[in-house]
């Protein structure tokens, strides 16, 4: 029982994490409502799902590759790159006027774009990668990886994940009744500028530091 709440504990401080993704988050929830805040909510917990089954299955190999001096600036640059990117159109474009006005076919490719937007924030960011392989190759050095201890200490950080960026979004969503388009469309410029500015110190710590 004890790791179901080591678990929880784990989730809860992933979970008051400020970074692009909280960003991102709030942001589309706000703007788009509830639903689109869910579906980037949704490619983030698909990519910690892939970061936990692939790393708890190639541990040996992914550790090593982790340790080689080049993997965290290539990936830093990139996802860099890709914040800088998704904070300048964030910045540049307005915020869909109505939703609801568009064609089923529009709609559900928006969906997976946005969708696309949570797994590419979530798996780009070197913190991800680090901290998973981390976690799962302590766990595997303490006793075995594959026991229910570990399944239930692993479900259980997912689990909170998930419910605390539901909350987020419900949140998102019960503020946005509140702003006018100016306020949203200023909100917007704000979580670009973030994006913009998270992508360049992440390309900085990696290349400098």
């Amino acid at each position: 029982m004890i790791e179901l709440w080591n678990g929880i504990l784990m989730g809860l401080a992933l979970a008051i994490l400020v970074g692009p993704i909280l960003f991102s988050l709030i942001q589309r929830s706000i703007e788009q409502g509830a639903r689109a805040g869910l579906w980037v909510a949704l490619g983030i917990w698909v990519s910690d799902l892939l970061f936990i089954g692939g790393i708890m299955f190639g541990v040996t190999h992914i550790a090593r590759m982790i340790e080689s001096p080049l993997f965290e600036p290539i990936l830093g640059v990139l996802g860099g790159f890709v914040l800088i990117g998704i904070g300048v159109a964030m910045f540049i474009s307005k915020p869909a006027e109505n939703m609801n006005a568009r064609n089923g076919l529009e709609i559900l490719s928006s969906k997976w774009k946005l969708c696309l937007e949570g797994f590419l924030l979530n798996t780009i960011n070197p913190f991800s990668v680090i901290f998973w392989t981390s976690l799962i190759t302590a766990k595997s050095i303490e006793t075995d990886l594959f026991s229910f201890n570990n399944y239930l200490f692993f479900s259980s950080i997912l689990g909170t994940i998930v419910i605390t960026d539901v909350l987020k979004v419900i949140l998102a969503k019960k503020i946005s009744t509140y702003l006018q388009p100016r306020h949203i469309l200023r909100m917007r410029k704000i979580s670009g500028i973030a994006l913009f500015v998270f992508g360049i110190v992440m390309m900085i710590r990696v290349t400098l530091v």
